[in-house]
């Protein structure tokens, strides 16, 4: 290796230049979506998918390295997210998403539905052909591992860490568990974004109602447009400045409450392992309450002069801060990395592939009963698999407008997350010791 080609290895593991490359790639994103010869690609193609494919590329190719080292997700996740979902609820129509209807709720635990019956389901089809992947009720049997993937798709990573006590998976397992659950739930996640751009024409076919959506949506709008106004520098110190300090305050209460709630956790569990105790352990994970304290801010400052700083863009700096996390998710995201490992994890990921059949076929179908729109299938899910990271980045793919939706469920999936899991891991249990 010349002084040059290890001067430029060296370059692209950094974080600053990778950040660089990353905002360049939303840089080219958005300029090339208002270009008039680009207008046929992005009316299928969201803007929102490239901003998260073209950096899955740049790592999937070798010329960036963001891996556990980069710190540029963490960033976003712990910094960016909670001032995002804080600018997003700025805005908040309370009674307009109480005016969505049931509908949304019912799409939100269909899909929790879908993911405690798609693991056993998945894990009973794969062992008609693999019947090693059962295991009894042995140490290293599958279904204690697979059980934190469903912890992390009904809540989120807080709920992935509380199943993997539960069901007492081993380290290693548990690490293949991860590439797994990111593998499915981030080639998943493209398809919501592109039937967000076709919508309507999904809509039509599940002869779906889609008026309260739109309704809320033009509500919102109509909203910001009527207090827009050219920011002033004062504007954008007061707005950045409350909403950081409220971050700020997120992660003092937050880190207090989580160290707080371990502590009782533990002493708990250690007094009766078997208590209803052990289904509350996310309540221990101080990124679940940096993101409900983050939000409830939100919520509560919507009811305050601080609703006015919509008019200078709260939600739309809001959206830059999501599409900076949405473009880190995807330079964590290695192809080739799983392309080449197949073989050693073909038996998990077969099952996990199945488990998102499985969740998606309820989905649909439910939504076909009841007549949904698509967006309530699409934040339904989200809320579920990707949680508060991901959640208002698919509502943001319909309308920013929208955003808030998503960040309502998945504080809601937070909640119920390890009770779905563990009934999840209940039956695939089951199914292993019967075979």
């Amino acid at each position: 290796m010349t002084s040059c080609s290890r001067y430029l290895a060296s370059v692209i593991t950094q974080d600053a230049p990778i950040l660089g490359l990353l905002l360049a790639c939303l840089a080219l994103v958005f300029h090339t979506s208002r270009l008039p010869r680009f207008s046929g690609f992005y009316k299928y193609v969201p803007a929102l998918l490239m901003a998260y494919f073209l950096p899955a590329i740049l790592n999937s190719t070798g010329i960036i390295e963001a891996g556990e080292d980069s710190s540029l997700y963490y960033v976003a996740s712990r910094y960016l997210l909670p001032a995002s979902l804080l600018m997003f609820c700025l805005s908040i129509d309370i009674k307009g998403i109480l005016n969505l209807g049931p509908k949304a709720l019912i799409m939100f635990f269909a899909a929790t539905f879908g993911i405690i019956i798609g693991g056993p389901v998945a894990l009973w089809l794969v062992g008609q052909i693999r019947p090693d992947v059962f295991g009894g009720d042995a140490p290293d049997a599958l279904w204690r591992g697979l059980s934190t993937i469903a912890g992390s798709w009904i809540g989120g990573g807080a709920n992935q860490t509380a199943l993997k006590e539960i069901a007492q998976a081993q380290d290693d397992q548990f690490s293949v568990m991860i590439i797994v659950d990111v593998f499915v739930a981030n080639l998943w996640m493209p398809f919501l974004l592109i039937g967000a751009g076709m919508s309507a024409v999904i809509d039509k076919k599940l002869k779906a109602d889609s008026s309260a959506v739109e309704e809320l949506k033009q509500k919102v709008e109509d909203y910001q447009s009527s207090i827009a106004r050219i920011p002033t520098f004062n504007d954008l110190m007061v707005l950045l400045g409350v909403i950081f300090a409220m971050v700020g305050l997120a992660h003092l209460m937050g880190n207090g409450i989580s160290s707080g709630m371990e502590s009782w956790y533990e002493r708990s569990m250690a007094a009766d392992p078997d208590s209803f105790v052990r289904f509350l352990g996310s309540l221990a994970s101080s990124f679940f309450w940096l993101v409900f304290l983050s939000t409830m801010f939100g919520v509560g400052l919507s009811f305050t002069p601080m609703r006015s700083y919509e008019g200078v863009g709260a939600s739309k700096l809001a959206s830059v801060f999501l599409y900076v996390l949405v473009a880190t998710i995807g330079a964590k995201m290695d192809i080739g990395e799983l392309i080449a490992s197949w073989n050693q994890y073909s038996p998990v990921v077969m099952i996990g592939l199945l488990w998102m059949l499985v969740h998606v076929t309820v989905l649909l179908t439910v939504a076909k009963l009841i007549k949904a729109p698509f967006f309530f299938v699409a934040v339904g899910s989200q809320a579920n698999v990707g949680g508060a990271a991901s959640a208002p980045i698919v509502a943001s793919a319909f309308s920013p407008a929208l955003a808030p939706v998503g960040v309502l469920l998945a504080v809601l999936g937070y909640a119920v997350g390890t009770v779905g899991a563990v009934v999840c891991m209940e039956i695939m249990r089951y199914l292993s010791a019967v075979g």
